[in-house]
């Protein structure tokens, strides 16, 4: 299983422009320049994730984006769905056709992997982004911790 350029270039990107949004809406210029994602690039990302209703844009002078729904109603798997990726640990894309044509002895430790990959993606929101970095948290392993300590803390609440 692989995560190409393209989702993780449109999470980068969308982590960019809540960390930099305001009353202003925010140029793909300034968010290439920040990331180095070349501009064409950040048009066609952005322009899928305008039509799936994570992002609004501003014609014009003055124009850019602004982001379409509320931190906590952006999810990691969205953006990521967006832009046409897909996540996928089987070798098959879930066909079960992974082995000449039939299904692999592993395809069910695969399938269960990817279920868990898209279950942590889709509670990982861009609240839960924008938190780890407001809180400096820069360090690889401390920023996966303390987003995986984030969502404990959020799934224990919401089973009380």
């Amino acid at each position: 299983m692989r995560l190409t350029t393209k989702g993780r270039f449109a999470v980068t990107a969308i982590l960019d422009l809540a960390l930099n949004e305001s009353e202003k809406p925010v140029t793909l210029a300034d968010i290439s320049e920040r990331q180095s994602i070349s501009l064409s690039y950040l048009e066609q990302l952005f322009s899928r994730m305008r039509r799936e209703g994570i992002v609004k844009s501003v014609r014009g002078p003055g124009g850019g984006y602004h982001l379409a729904k509320k931190h906590q109603d952006i999810t990691v798997k969205s953006i990521i769905s967006a832009v046409d990726e897909e996540i996928d640990a089987t070798q098959c894309a879930g066909k079960e056709n992974c082995h000449e044509g039939g299904r692999c002895i592993t395809h069910d430790l695969w399938a269960s992997i990817n279920t868990k990959i898209l279950d942590y993606l889709e509670s990982l929101t861009l609240a839960h982004l924008v938190e780890a970095q407001s809180k400096d948290v820069k360090n690889h392993e401390r920023a996966i911790f303390f987003l995986n300590d984030k969502l404990n803390q959020d799934n224990l609440a919401k089973a009380s």
